[in-house]
């Protein structure tokens, strides 16, 4: 049986209910923490499930911040990011994903959240930004643009890559990262972790060419 619901059935339910339901719909994300530093040296970690790819040339990332609030109540990595220009993004492994949650966690601007979960800063590339030494996938980005979501007062910021960071073994010849082997978690809602098993690799998707299978070191799918 189905369940139902109009706009005000979505409006009535309790805050938290709600915001678990409407955080499900979009599906399975990528889990990733994103580093930052402020002026004074530092160091910040927090969890986000809102990266998205916008592009490959520039190579363009996105990512959605809560509304801010003064940097002495919260949200540093907005003003992190705002201050030096700089920040990662780091794969959450399966090993390590409850130490990634707790950076959730409210922590004040002079307490680093790599110190208090247990995790590790790594620097690359002259960046300020920390990245994560037990990550597999890390990756350094500038600040090139941000827009504010009339809707809800949230920040869209676009990063662009200026560095990457991966086991070498995860690269297929095609340019595939294969981050079925890299030991990757994935997020639905805001709290629920989910390991994954990769179904097949198609085939690049043509009018009336039957699809295939793509095998591992296969550069003609392309």
């Amino acid at each position: 049986m189905m369940k139902t619901l109009n706009d005000l059935d979505i409006e009535l339910l309790p805050q938290r209910k709600r915001g678990r339901l409407i955080n499900s719909l979009s599906g399975f994300k990528s889990a990733n923490v994103i580093g930052t530093t402020d002026g004074k040296g530092h160091h910040n970690l927090a969890m986000f499930s809102s990266v998205v790819h916008l592009g490959s040339d520039p190579a363009l990332l996105g990512v959605v911040l809560r509304p801010p609030v003064e940097p002495e109540h919260g949200s540093h990595t907005y003003w992190n990011i705002r201050e030096t220009g700089v920040f990662t993004i780091n794969h959450v492994g399966s090993s390590w994903y409850e130490k990634a949650h707790q950076t959730s966690a409210r922590y004040d601007a002079e307490e680093s959240e790599f110190d208090a979960v247990g995790l590790h800063p790594v620097f690359r590339c002259g960046f300020e930004a920390p990245a994560v030494e037990e990550s597999q996938v890390r990756i350094g980005l500038e600040r090139v643009d941000e827009w504010k979501i009339p809707q809800n007062d949230c920040r869209f910021i676009v990063g662009q890559i200026r560095w990457v960071e991966f086991p070498e073994k995860a690269w297929e010849e095609d340019g595939f990262l294969d981050l079925e082997n890299l030991e990757g978690v994935a997020m639905s809602s805001l709290d629920a972790y989910h390991s994954t098993q990769q179904l097949d690799r198609l085939s690049y998707a043509k009018k009336d060419v039957p699809l295939t299978s793509v095998k591992r070191g296969d550069t003609t799918a392309t």
